[in-house]
């Protein structure tokens, strides 16, 4: 696999995973409106991860599907902090405005590339992913307004920052350190998944493998 596919498909799998964790939350969120606004994050995720999906089909002789839901765990090249199954409010904040800040840092970097089909759905993506990160700082903002929301907050960002840097390329992770005002740990990369991937696998591709072999979709 040549490094323009591998990128495109570690920023889909990347999304396709994270939409359905945020998924996790429809009809549990503290509110409504936070019910109603991670649904609507994790389609656009997923979406966004078709889109990606498309393109890297072309170069590599398949289809977007197969691509999403025919390999198996371990040829995921999803970074680990999406994997992660964190049902607990400030955890997925921490995870939230995270990788929403990492994928800015990706997405900008794409955008800019001479590659005319990367860049340009590049620049669509970025149009939707820069309400996700204002979503996820206004968050940010109300969990820092109070001490035990604040305390609650820096254990779980501490615990995600080394997640949170194995989503780049390393020539990108002084941009995150910059922009999060965190030290330069020593991250965790993508060529070891969490043992949280496998059942969020089992339950992704469920449908799929259900069908008989040859089945349109």
């Amino acid at each position: 696999m040549n490094e323009r596919a591998r990128r495109l498909l570690e920023l889909a799998d990347d999304e396709l995973v994270l939409g359905w964790r945020d998924s996790e939350w429809t009809g549990i969120a503290p509110s409504l409106e936070e019910d109603v606004a991670f649904s609507s994050i994790s389609q656009n995720e997923i979406g966004h991860a078709r889109a990606l999906y498309e393109l890297a089909a072309q170069e590599l002789g398949t289809t977007a599907d197969e691509l999403a839901f025919d390999r198996q765990p371990e040829e995921y090249l999803s970074a680990p902090l999406v994997e992660l199954r964190r049902l607990e409010w400030a955890r997925t904040i921490a995870r939230h405005y995270l990788y929403e800040t990492a994928d800015a840092v990706r997405i900008e970097a794409l955008r800019t590339s001479d590659d005319p089909e990367v860049a340009g759905l590049a620049a669509k993506i970025e149009r939707e992913e820069a309400y996700h990160l204002m979503h996820a700082e206004l968050w940010i903002d109300r969990m820092l307004a109070t001490d035990e929301g604040r305390a609650r907050l820096q254990e779980a960002v501490e615990e995600l920052w080394p997640y949170a840097l194995g989503v780049l390329p390393a020539e990108l992770r002084g941009e995150l350190v910059a922009r999060v005002g965190l030290a330069d740990l020593e991250a965790i990369e993508r060529e070891t998944h969490t043992d949280e991937l496998a059942p969020l696998w089992e339950e992704m591709t469920m449908v799929r493998r259900s069908a008989p072999a040859g089945a349109q979709w």
